[in-house]
This record gives structure tokens, C-alpha cells and sequence, in this order.
């Protein structure tokens, strides 16, 4: 019997170069990285001596209840920088697994004003019922400047709700009003698209909508309450994506409480998502593939065997001694 293959780069005979296996190495490796999180937590209970209600684990099914959650990463390093510039807005890749399902967890909006047609909005008989509760805040960006000027004020909020979304027309105006308190964490605003669709005539041209009430210049029109709601809900179900000028991304994939089969299964959509609308030649493009906890080592489930983009990238013996004389 043949021994079992160990490389990590797989390529195929046609589409891309390179594909990630999605049936065995990334589960191994999601498996594998699971158990040393639950490792790490018996050790980390045993050194501090208090009482553990730890039973034994044999798979990776119920591993996950011996530890407190901790977040998932996938690293993504790349050959060539990604992007010029640090990108406000980030991407967002659906999940099969979203990493906000709990009923429990709250969600601030933050909206253009005025903030009382969004409240009207979520307050509306068609919106969804499992999700308006969740919307523990509604406000507008005039009165979140007025009311949360000091770091203290701003702390108490960052610590009162689990999520920050912000309607995406004002997302530019956010940084200054909250500052490093929110965006040096992981709860910075996500925008949200509260919008209403572009509508289109039968040929297909866009409706132009009429102009503001010149009496409020600065209101914006807010969406129908089933699509802000299929927004918000797309939004916190996505994985998100921020970009910046390196060749590293790193984008959460889900908690520690997810099995095996969920964090492979979220793995393979965030790359495939990765290479087909951010990375800058796909595949091509693309380094080595990590998956990781807050504590511990990179655990690589893919490895490119050419550190070069382009074939041309590449000199041959000739080209490198004529380069050499002209030193």
C-alpha cells in the first residue's frame, strides 16, 4: 500500500495551478489545531489549580466543550503586496458556517441621521422578530459625537454590545468621532448597506430618484425593513476582509467552539473567496496558508513551490551574468 502523500501544494490538470485539499489536510489541520487549543486549556486550568469540569474527549465532535472559545484565524501570506493603500471598507466572504448565529449576541447600529427613520424601520411589523431584538442600539452620527466625547464614555460603550455596524455613507466619518478606542480592537464598525436598491425601468435604465427635501438637505433615504435586515444579517454572517498594503491577511474563520468539519468547511470558502476577488493574480499569487489561535503557532495547510508570480519573473543563467557585468 502506498504511503499516504505530506505535500502541502496540490495542483490540478485544468482551472487554477493550485487547488487547497479540502478533504483530508485541511480537516487534519483543523482537527489537529482544535486539539492543541483544548490542550492548552487543560494546562492552563491545571497550573492555576482550579477545579476542572473537563471530561475525556475522543473526537473531535465534543473536543471543543473543554475549552473556553477562543477565535480562529486563517493566514493568508501572499508573494507580491496586495494593495497600495490601507482600505477602510473591508471585503466580506459568506460562510457556510456564519460566526454570529447566537440570539443572544447585541448589535449597535450607528446611522446617518436622522436616526429615528432607522428606529421606525426596525420598529416595522415586517422585520424579522429574530432579529430586532438583537438591536439593542440605534444611534444617529450627530448624537453619538454629542454623547460620547470622552475615552471613558466611549469604553463604556465599546464594552456594552458585541457588534458595531454603521451605515456604509458615513463609515469614512467614524474614525475621528471614536478613535483608537474602537479601532484598535476587533469591535471597529462594520458598514452595513441601509441604502435602498438602485430601481430600473422595464429597459433596464436606472430610476433617478427625485432630490431631497431642500427643508433637510442632509437626510438619506433609508432602505425598506426587509432589506435592511437581509443586510444586517449578510453582513454579521460574512467573514470580513481588511486589506492593507502587506502581503499577509488575516481574516477570523470561527470560534474554538466550532468541530473539525466547520472550521475546514469555512477554510475553504474564505480561500476560495480570497483568490477569486481580492488576491491580484489568484492562486498565483498566493504563499503559504495558515490556520491559528490567539496563543498559538501557525499551523500551514498550504505551501507554494515557486516563490515567484510570473514565469518571467524568473532569470535565467545568461540573464543573471549579463545583470552582474553591468554592476
Amino acid at each position: 500500500m502506498a504511503p499516504e502523500s505530506t505535500a502541502l501544494t496540490t495542483r490540478v490538470a485544468s482551472g487554477s495551478p493550485y487547488q487547497l485539499d479540502q478533504s483530508q489536510k485541511t480537516l487534519k489541520a483543523s482537527s489537529a489545531l482544535l486539539k492543541h487549543i483544548v490542550t492548552q486549556s487543560v494546562r492552563k486550568e491545571a497550573a492555576s489549580n482550579t477545579k476542572s469540569l473537563l471530561k475525556a474527549f475522543s473526537d473531535s465532535s465534543d473536543e471543543n466543550e473543554f475549552s473556553e472559545s477562543e477565535p480562529i484565524w486563517l493566514v493568508l501570506t501572499t508573494k507580491k503586496h496586495i494593495v497600495d493603500q490601507h482600505r477602510l471598507k473591508p471585503g466580506k466572504i459568506p460562510l457556510p458556517h456564519p460566526l454570529n448565529q447566537s440570539p443572544t449576541t447585541t448589535i449597535c447600529l450607528i446611522t446617518s441621521d436622522p436616526q429615528r427613520q432607522t428606529k421606525d424601520t426596525i420598529a416595522h411589523p415586517s422585520f424579522p422578530t429574530s432579529l430586532a431584538p438583537r438591536i439593542t442600539k440605534v444611534i444617529g452620527i450627530s448624537k453619538l459625537k454629542a454623547r460620547y466625547k470622552s475615552f471613558e464614555s466611549r469604553r463604556q460603550l465599546l464594552n456594552e454590545h458585541d457588534i458595531f455596524l454603521a451605515d456604509a455613507r458615513i463609515i469614512t466619518m467614524l474614525p475621528k468621532v471614536l478613535g483608537k478606542t474602537f479601532y484598535k480592537t476587533p469591535k471597529k464598525p462594520i458598514p452595513v448597506n441601509l441604502e435602498p436598491y438602485k430601481q430600473k425601468d422595464a429597459s433596464g435604465k436606472r430610476i433617478i430618484r427625485p432630490k431631497t427635501n431642500s427643508a433637510e438637505p442632509s437626510m438619506k433615504p433609508i432602505a425598506p425593513p426587509q432589506q435592511v435586515a437581509k443586510e444586517i444579517e449578510k453582513t454579521i454572517n460574512c467573514a470580513l476582509v481588511y486589506l492593507r498594503p502587506s502581503n499577509n491577511i488575516s481574516v477570523r474563520i470561527g470560534p474554538s467552539s466550532f468541530t473539525a468539519q466547520q472550521i475546514a468547511e469555512n477554510v475553504v470558502a474564505v480561500v476560495a473567496g480570497l483568490t477569486e476577488k481580492f488576491i491580484p493574480k489568484g492562486w498565483r499569487n498566493v504563499r503559504a496558508v495558515h490556520i491559528k489561535g490567539p496563543n498559538t503557532m501557525a499551523l500551514p495547510i498550504w505551501l507554494a513551490e515557486e516563490l515567484w508570480v510570473e514565469e518571467g519573473d524568473v532569470l535565467g543563467d545568461e540573464e543573471v551574468k549579463e545583470l552582474e557585468e553591468t554592476r
